[in-house]
């Protein structure tokens, strides 16, 4: 489990892909002292049709709306851009730790969550994966959300979190108009990037919005949902003993989001529990700490649906 962990981390990646240690690799800190203003650069024009988008999806890492890419109805045009390029799919980057979330970095901050919206140049290729290898054949808009006032078109996104708590869940998401989650100002900056995560093509312009938007605290933590879900899942599979837990401190931090936004209080009692074989799973022996679950206010999400899960996890 835990070399499975070490492979996946981004400081090991080299090591499958050489590429991760290119000279156009993404994320990066934009330094706005030293952006340099090019007067070749064209106003961005995101044109972005209402009934477009066809689903929401958890993939595992994010939750991901998927959109119908097969014309021109949905595009982003101008910028560093060479002609349009269709709208592929978005999806968001939340951090572990309340606040720190945004792959890019402004003059060293970051920000709770950042949106990727991500298209490609369909004029110059056919598919989307053979665009993803070219190097102009990607653009990604981000967009960077901070904690202020609710915004109100978040809140269908985060409503249908629910239907895709689980990895590889998917459900019908239609009629949604991601115009609604740009800010008012489109000024921008720009730089050839990569993906930022494996394969790490460096095959991305991107092009990164200078204004957040805001949402409120509510949505923020709302959206560490299915994140938060999943390392529930974690936890209540280590308590079975069908899956041990590591590192430990991601156990402090879920039980801790738990309880300060869910009413949901995981606490490890005095003793051990010995470590029952369940042989269809394959685990070994030993034993675990004691695990138990208890409800102690409601908050935003309901008893009933967190304690439901946390039932069928073990399952």
């Amino acid at each position: 489990m835990q070399k499975e962990e070490e492979a996946d981390s981004p400081s090991q990646w080299h090591k499958l892909y050489p590429i991760a240690q290119g000279n156009r690799q993404s994320p990066i800190n934009i330094v706005s002292s030293q952006a340099v203003y090019s007067p070749s650069l064209q106003p961005l024009e995101l044109s972005y049709e209402a009934c477009t988008s066809l689903s929401i999806a958890n993939n595992g890492h994010s939750v991901q709306v998927d959109f119908n890419d097969s014309d021109d109805r949905t595009v982003v045009t101008g910028g560093p851009l060479d002609g349009p390029y269709r709208l592929k799919q978005f999806h968001f980057h939340w951090g572990k730790k309340h606040g720190v979330g945004s792959e890019h970095t402004v003059d060293g901050k970051s920000f709770p969550s950042e949106l990727h919206l991500v298209h490609w140049n369909a004029k110059k290729y056919s598919t989307f994966g053979e665009a993803a290898l070219a190097p102009d054949g990607l653009a990604v808009v981000g967009v960077f959300l901070e904690t202020g006032d609710e915004h109100p078109s978040m809140n269908r996104l985060t409503d249908a979190l629910y239907m895709v708590r689980f990895k590889g869940t998917k459900a019908q998401f239609s009629c949604f108009n991601p115009k609604c989650l740009l800010p008012t100002s489109q000024h921008y900056w720009t730089y050839p990037g990569s993906l930022t995560t494996p394969p790490l093509s460096e095959s991305v312009t991107w092009i990164v919005l200078q204004e957040p938007i805001s949402v409120s605290e509510r949505q923020a933590l709302q959206g560490t949902e299915s994140r938060t879900l999943l390392l529930l899942l974690r936890v209540r599979r280590h308590s079975l003993g069908v899956q041990p837990f590591q590192p430990e401190e991601d156990v402090a931090g879920v039980t801790k989001l738990l309880r300060d936004t869910w009413g949901i209080r995981v606490e490890r009692t005095s003793g051990l529990t010995p470590l029952q074989p369940r042989p269809e799973k394959g685990t070994g022996s030993g034993q675990v700490p004691r695990i138990t679950v208890s409800v102690h206010r409601h908050a935003q999400t309901s008893k009933e649906t967190l304690l439901g899960f946390f039932k069928r996890a073990g399952e």
